[in-house]
């Protein structure tokens, strides 16, 4: 079965990020094709990037980025949740990616923003980044309108107002994948 991981993009204190990712994946694991996990960058928890080499080389001095790199070579694709920071998206986010390079080549990804406005300026910038790494951009990539002030509550009957979009992702997903 294809892997595909939820990346937690946000390691702020009392981040809406865990929320969206946990409703995504209950939404995308009904899937009998394609398996979802959530890799949670604050349990990941890379120092700023203090790698020697050029991620491209793939040689890794440090034990954080050999583990970083086989954990994602493990999957297939990948969902990118994250928030949207002053038009961007988080520094965690960015290190995260950069720290590695061929593990990200080639594999479908698909970008899950949210803030006051959906967070499509971070949708913006990212794209950029992931067309970098040669990563397949995918076609359904979800803007979500939570404000920082909505309750668990509201968040949660908001994002389920989204569960079409995710079920179209879960599609993608399998045909890209199969």
């Amino acid at each position: 079965m294809k892997k595909v991981a939820i990346i937690v993009g946000s390691v702020r204190p009392n981040r809406r990020s865990s929320q969206v990712a946990a409703w995504l994946k209950v939404q995308l694991q009904q899937s009998n094709r394609v398996e979802f996990d959530v890799i949670d960058l604050k349990r990941v928890d890379l120092p700023m990037m203090d790698e020697p080499k050029i991620p491209f080389t793939g040689l890794y001095n440090h034990a954080k980025t050999r583990a970083w790199s086989n954990l994602v070579s493990q999957y297939d694709g990948f969902v990118l949740v994250f928030p949207q920071y002053n038009w961007g998206y988080p520094a965690v986010l960015k290190n995260a990616l950069d720290y590695l390079a061929r593990e990200w080549q080639g594999k479908p990804v698909s970008l899950v923003t949210f803030g006051g406005h959906g967070g499509t300026q971070a949708q913006v910038a990212m794209r950029l980044v992931v067309a970098g790494l040669k990563m397949i951009q995918m076609t359904v990539n979800l803007q979500i309108s939570l404000m920082p002030g909505d309750s668990i509550a509201t968040a949660d009957r908001l994002l389920h107002t989204h569960d079409w979009e995710a079920d179209l992702l879960r599609q993608e997903f399998e045909r890209r994948l199969s």
